[in-house]
């Protein structure tokens, strides 16, 4: 049999991935955050570059939980 190219994915399929890369998202965030503890008063330009990233790893991670939230419902 043929698989559809566009057969559309599993709830709990996409729900599982999303708690996947919720939790990558989060260790990443941990790392950063121990990162920019050991790197105060250093590098003052690295240390910029390591918050703003792991802010857009935090936007992401709320954004993650958001659309697990709705596909719950």
């Amino acid at each position: 049999m043929q698989q559809r190219l566009n057969a559309p994915r599993q709830p709990a399929t996409d729900a599982a991935v999303l708690r996947d890369r919720i939790a990558q998202l989060q260790d990443e965030h941990h790392s950063l955050d121990t990162l920019i503890d050991k790197l105060s008063g250093i590098d003052d330009l690295e240390l910029r570059r390591l918050k703003k990233r792991k802010l857009k790893v935090k936007d992401t991670i709320l954004l993650l939980q958001l659309q697990l939230d709705s596909d719950a419902h």
